[in-house]
């Protein structure tokens, strides 16, 4: 919703204050000018991709049109979850979660958090962790393997942002090398009046314009979009790691949520007495 908005404040300024200046709309649609800059745009991207790159830009579109749903509510739900786990581990043992990480569809725990259990990333990450202490009975390592994991999530995450803001970067440049070619077709009509001239010259620009138009309006806001909302995952996950740190290193269930409650972020963190109204339901 707000990258519709934005693309209409977007266009909708430039388009309005043109109009405003008395400019001729029509001059501004160069379908010529459009093919030259997308198109050659477009083939360097593929050029400066890999297939593994490409499909992570791919899966990223859709993150473009939605948003991360960061809230109160969410982290919330993610404590409730991890609380869970660590009373059923604090009360049963720690061998009584093998069953629900290792089937975490047929978890009764995991069940009670439908949103949660549709996200394989949180679901695995929970999980891979829990199980690895389970096997081995070390916290010395966890906290690190956390790490290791969430660094390689990132990195993976800031590829598809790159690739766009490098496209990005490119279009001023295929901008200019629409409006020299431009300019060499008009060169060819020099004998033309100069109301002929003007009109040339002035589409030939417009091949500037579009190309830095889609660098700072359409594809650089983009992939900074993109950055953003992974950057509020990383946060999500950072919260799980602190809360299963603390629960492997031997704290009691609600000191271990409390660790993950201090890491949200101030915007959507609950306060201790919602987060204990929230477990105890």
């Amino acid at each position: 919703m707000f990258v519709i908005i934005g693309f209409v404040v977007v266009f909708g300024s430039i388009i309005g204050g043109y109009l405003m200046s008395h400019g001729v709309l029509h001059v501004l649609f160069q379908p010529a000018e459009m093919i030259i800059i997308l198109g050659a745009a477009f083939g360097a991207f593929i050029i400066s991709n890999t297939k593994y790159s490409l499909g992570l830009v791919m899966k990223s579109m859709k993150v473009i049109m939605g948003d991360p749903g960061m809230s109160k509510t969410k982290y919330l739900e993610i404590l409730g979850l991890l609380n869970s786990l660590f009373v059923k581990m604090h009360r049963e043992g720690v061998i009584s979660i093998e069953q629900d990480i290792e089937k975490p569809e047929g978890s009764s725990i995991f069940n009670k958090y439908p949103s949660i259990a549709k996200d394989k990333h949180t679901v695995h990450f929970i999980g891979d962790t829990l199980r690895v202490y389970l096997t081995t009975g070390d916290p010395n390592e966890i906290d690190s393997l956390m790490d290791v994991d969430m660094k390689s999530m990132h990195e993976e995450e800031s590829i598809a942002p790159h690739s766009i803001g490098r496209m990005a970067e490119s279009m001023p440049g295929m901008g200019i090398v629409a409006a020299v070619l431009g300019v060499v077709l008009t060169m060819g009509k020099i004998s033309e009046p100069p109301e002929v001239l003007g009109h040339h010259i002035g589409a030939a620009l417009v091949g500037t314009f579009i190309g830095i138009l889609f660098c700072y309006g359409v594809f650089g806001p983009m992939g900074a979009k993109i950055e953003q909302t992974n950057h509020e995952h990383h946060m999500y996950f950072a919260v799980i790691k602190e809360a299963v740190a603390a629960a492997i290193r031997g704290s009691t269930p609600i000191i271990a949520v409390e660790y993950g409650r201090r890491a949200i972020p101030h915007t959507f963190r609950p306060t201790f007495a919602e987060m204990e109204e929230k477990l105890k339901s």
